[in-house]
């Protein structure tokens, strides 16, 4: 394997595929890495992106790699451990296999990670029966019992209550262990979601299929489907390593316009510094920061190229 690029693309997501294809397509000299972990792994289907509606992730997936693979990037399916400036420009971008790659850019878009809250079944149904996304799984589960449980995300948990209100009218909160103040309790219930306190102890269901929500006590609330708002953790170690400003609020990777991080010939998209970024989004995302990645090599490239021409011109002359 070559182990100088001109970029290197850490993740082959929509994300990392779409840079791959628009940077291939320019002629940059693209490896991708991908670790084989894709976030929407567990759903069966994927939504909202226009032409690929309902279609498998793992198609999705497999359709852009031979896509990219056709422009001529190379892939490797391998984990960046570790990525640093190097003394001579660019960077160095090390493999768990130990290989060490140079690039003059670096593209990170190895998304986030969903924190599950710890209660028995989340993590057996999570994907098939349990879902976070009302505008990706909502309209599958239209008319049926819907339960709402709450966690980590309270602002997240009370808007999808109320966002699933439009797709059924059997739509049950259990706020579990988060707090709702008396106003949004109110304007719930005014819309039609009914509150069940209490705290969940387990989903009941099996195969993929969800019969009910459990109680501390032994209630249990019907239902074929739960959304929750898992804690969203950016998979951004790589980012940290190459010494990228954080947001001082969130802590998350700050970039501004098009992916650009502080550090030059870096760039970050996707979920791993935007966690709503849907599938079609994270796309769009990093085709603007490909085409902004073209123009940043190319510029480098004419002000090499300005460089060698001075040197090169004999003094007296012009």
């Amino acid at each position: 394997m070559e182990n100088h690029r001109d970029v290197v693309v850490i993740g082959a997501g929509a994300a990392g595929l779409s840079a791959a294809l628009v940077l291939t397509r320019a002629r940059a000299n693209v490896l991708v890495v991908e670790d084989g972990t894709p976030r929407n792994a567990q759903a069966a289907h994927m939504h909202g992106f226009v032409s690929r509606d309902g279609v498998d992730p793992a198609e999705f997936l497999e359709i852009g790699r031979r896509e990219v693979v056709g422009y001529g990037a190379e892939f490797v399916h391998a984990r960046v451990v570790d990525a640093r400036s190097h003394a001579d420009g660019g960077f160095v971008v090390t493999l768990d296999s130990g290989v060490m790659m140079t690039t003059r850019a670096v593209l990170d878009a190895t998304g986030l990670t969903d924190e599950l809250p710890d209660i028995a079944g989340v993590r057996e149904l999570w994907g098939s029966a349990v879902h976070h996304c009302p505008h990706c799984h909502g309209h599958e589960v239209a008319d049926r019992n819907l339960v709402v449980i709450g966690g980590q995300a309270p602002a997240m948990t009370l808007h999808q209550a109320a966002l699933l209100r439009r797709y059924s009218d059997r739509v049950t909160l259990c706020p579990h262990d988060m707090d709702i103040q008396e106003n949004e309790r109110g304007r719930l219930e005014a819309f039609g979601v009914r509150i069940k306190d209490g705290t969940v102890a387990r989903l009941r269901g099996d195969q993929g299929r969800l019969i009910g929500i459990e109680l501390v006590d032994g209630t249990m609330v019907e239902c074929e489907a739960a959304f929750i708002a898992p804690q969203p953790r950016p998979n951004d170690a790589i980012l940290h390593a190459l010494g990228c400003a954080t947001v001082p609020d969130t802590g998350w990777v700050a970039v501004e316009g098009p992916g650009a991080t502080s550090v030059p010939g870096v760039w970050a998209c996707g979920n791993v510094v935007n966690p709503r970024a849907q599938v079609i989004t994270a796309a769009g995302e990093a085709s603007a920061a490909a085409i902004a990645i073209t123009s940043w090599l190319l510029e480098t490239d004419i002000e090499a190229a300005v460089e060698r021409a001075d040197t090169s011109t004999p003094r007296g002359r012009s």
